[in-house]
Formats: C-alpha cells, sequence, structure tokens
C-alpha cells in the first residue's frame, strides 16, 4: 500500500501546480496522449470497461504478487483518465489495489469536475481495476 499512497502524494502534487482546472484538463490529456497504446488486435469487446461513455479497453497481466495494466481509449479526456488511474495502481501487489480506495480522486477534485457520464466512466475504471486485482487475488 505504500507504493500506492507515495504515488498518490505524487499526483496530488502536481495538481497542486495548476491555477485552475482549464490547465488540470491540460495535463490530463497530456497523460493520455504518453499512454502506450493496445494494439487495434487486442481491443476485443472482452477488454471493454463497462459504464464508459467512449470506449476504454483494459488489459491484465500479472498473478497474486504483482499486478500490471495496459490501456486504451477513443477518447481524448478518457485516455487521460484511465492513464492517470494506471499511473496510480500499475505493478503493485493486488491486494493493496483491492484495499486502496482511491482517494486521489477526491484530493484533486476530478470527480466533481467531470460531467456525469464521464463520472460514471471513472467510477467503471475503478470498479475494472479492483476486479481485476480481485481476480489475481483469488488464483
Amino acid at each position: 500500500m505504500e507504493m500506492i499512497k507515495q504515488r498518490e502524494e505524487e499526483i496530488v502534487a502536481e495538481f497542486e501546480l495548476f491555477d485552475n482546472w482549464m490547465e488540470k484538463y491540460e495535463y490530463i490529456i497530456e497523460l493520455g496522449k504518453e499512454l502506450p497504446l493496445l494494439p487495434e488486435s487486442e481491443k476485443s469487446d472482452e477488454l471493454l470497461i463497462e459504464g464508459c461513455q467512449s470506449r476504454v479497453w483494459l488489459k491484465t497481466s500479472g498473478d497474486y504478487r504483482l499486478i500490471e495494466f495496459h490501456a486504451s481509449a477513443d477518447a481524448i479526456i478518457t485516455k487521460g483518465i484511465i492513464a492517470l488511474l494506471i499511473r496510480l495502481v500499475n505493478k503493485i501487489q493486488p491486494q493493496d489495489l483491492v484495499a486502496y480506495d482511491f482517494a486521489v480522486v477526491h484530493k484533486i477534485g476530478l470527480e466533481e469536475h467531470l460531467s456525469p457520464t464521464r463520472s460514471n466512466g471513472l467510477n467503471g475504471m475503478i470498479k475494472r481495476l479492483k476486479n481485476e486485482a480481485l481476480k489475481q487475488c483469488k488464483a
């Protein structure tokens, strides 16, 4: 859990550097541009995240010791949001992800600055990340 908390603190500090939400959105978009994309051949319906207005694919690998995520999205803001979440929880122990409360979303004010449909998508992404980690814990 220490790794997630450290990453959370880094993200909160980065968001505090921006004066307004337009700058924060631009930063989220930049994060999305840096996200290594899934090849088109891997964008299957099984990898789609439910609850997102745009299409978001999430691929999981690893085991009970370490979980790794790769994603892609067809909308620029959504791609940035999944990139932010992956940065937070990638390559950690699955049980730490299951226990994590995603407080960073509230600390940076993300959820309150998203439209209701994007907020639903954010919640769908979080739910899927946690479910994937839970599967690895049970394996």
